[in-house]
């Protein structure tokens, strides 16, 4: 009996210990609202855009949502993303585009569908979080490739912010973080939409005829 008392009280412990922390709230990035609002769907006559690779800096590519304060970093355990950043980043990203270029046809690498596309967008992230000073940042460095060619068309790195409400007792919340941030992306999603219509779109290459 007194081996079972000294496991068991452990056990015991730990479960009022979970029992006590408060549950975590789960969140997702949304795309801009005239893209959330939108209820026709698109057709095919805008470009076709493959988009990815996305990278992400190790520091946010983990679940809990990012809170940056000068140097340091806080990750909270609480307040975490519904999946993985990098998917929902390129989720919204592509959401964005399909609307701003009025086209059916974004894809996000990898992808099963074979159909060729006219552009290919990757991107690096280079931040991508919350300031306790109330301001969200997105700092990202990408490019738009020839998909024929593999060469590159443009290449930019731009940030982008927001203010975003702080709490009364001091900081930022975690859903005006969230909201903030998925502005920031919708200001990056239209830049890149205006480079998309400016840009020629590639031919492909001219098969040899043999004769």
């Amino acid at each position: 009996m007194k081996t079972w008392r000294w496991y068991a009280v452990p056990v015991l412990v730990g479960l009022v210990g979970c029992a006590s922390s408060p549950p975590s709230t789960f969140y997702t990035l949304a795309p801009i609202g005239e893209a959330s609002a939108r209820a026709t769907a698109l057709g095919d006559r805008g470009p076709r855009v493959g988009l990815g690779p996305l990278a992400l800096p190790h520091f946010l590519d983990r679940p809990q949502i990012v809170v940056r304060d000068g140097v340091q970093l806080r990750f909270d355990e609480f307040h975490r993303w519904g999946g993985s950043l990098d998917d929902d980043f390129l989720r919204v990203w592509g959401e964005n585009l399909a609307h701003l270029l009025g086209t059916g046809q974004v894809y996000v690498f990898p992808t099963e569908v074979k159909t060729p596309v006219d552009f290919r967008v990757v991107a690096e992230v280079l931040s991508f979080e919350g300031h306790s000073d109330g301001t969200v940042q997105l700092k990202v460095r990408w490019s738009v490739l020839d998909p024929y060619r593999d060469k590159g068309l443009l290449v930019r790195e731009e940030t982008y912010r927001r203010a975003v409400p702080v709490a009364a007792e001091g900081g930022v919340e975690e859903a005006a973080l969230v909201s903030g941030l998925s502005a920031v992306l919708g200001d990056f999603s239209r830049d890149v939409a205006d480079a998309l219509r400016r840009l020629p779109r590639p031919r492909p290459p001219v098969e040899p005829s043999f004769s």
